[in-house]
């Protein structure tokens, strides 16, 4: 059971504004030449465009909800993806790929050091060679989690959500509710120099990191984006 099955059918509506990484995202699929390997497709928000690309994809999410309406998006839009239900850790893919993606800050959901390695092994067991890891990530700024903490804060029409942030450990509960449900779920952020040092721990070399999805070079902001290959 997956903290998202709850919020299935709000998630689009919640996320609706969130369309700047689509065209980055995409851009790197077709570069790719495909298949791509999507971890922690969710809805398809990612995966559908990329299809409409032209680019076949093997989506994996933990959540059959978000599975679920990730295929009726795909049939809406007359695309197929190949859709799977499993762990970013272990993830029911036997095939290597030219890329692999982990979009929309999916990766905080590994919430310890064990699991942000495994997530990161099974990506490097399903690259092939030459391939490259492309994901985003947040560290929280100061001034985001003053603004937002402890309060329920309306993120789109009829849609509401509290951010609960623990700097001493570095964790965010979210909390999301609305009319058709609700539901709690946990992130755990690291730094730009710590994921740089994990990465290079497990293997990875990185090619870039952004600042934001126009590929600007990271400058300290509070979203970094990474293209990755294995060493």
């Amino acid at each position: 059971m997956s903290a998202y099955d709850a919020i299935a059918r709000v998630y689009d509506p919640w996320s609706t504004s969130v369309v700047e990484d689509v065209p980055f995202y995409v851009e790197e699929a077709v570069r790719s030449g495909g298949p791509v390997l999507e971890l922690g497709v969710g809805t398809g928000r990612i995966a559908v465009p990329v299809a409409a690309a032209g680019i076949e994809v093997v989506g994996v999410d933990l959540s059959a909800g978000m599975l679920e309406v990730a295929g009726e998006r795909a049939s809406l839009a007359g695309v197929q993806l190949d859709l799977r239900q499993g762990d970013l850790r272990d993830p029911p893919v036997d095939e290597e790929f030219p890329l692999v993606l982990c979009p929309f800050r999916s990766l905080l959901h590994m919430e310890t050091d064990s699991d942000r390695r495994a997530a990161l092994r099974a990506v490097a067991a399903r690259m092939a060679d030459g391939a490259r890891f492309v994901f985003d990530v947040f560290t929280p700024g100061a001034d985001d989690i003053a603004d937002t903490h402890g309060r329920w804060l309306e993120r789109e029409p009829g849609i509401w959500e509290r951010a609960d942030w623990n700097e001493d450990t570095r964790t965010l509960i979210l909390r999301l509710r609305s009319a058709e449900g609700e539901t709690e779920m946990s992130l755990a952020w690291l730094s730009v120099p710590e994921w740089k040092e994990l990465l290079r721990e497990e293997g990875f070399v990185v090619d870039a990191c952004y600042g934001w999805f126009d590929r600007s070079p990271w400058r300290g902001g509070e979203d970094s984006i990474w293209v990755c290959r294995r060493g």
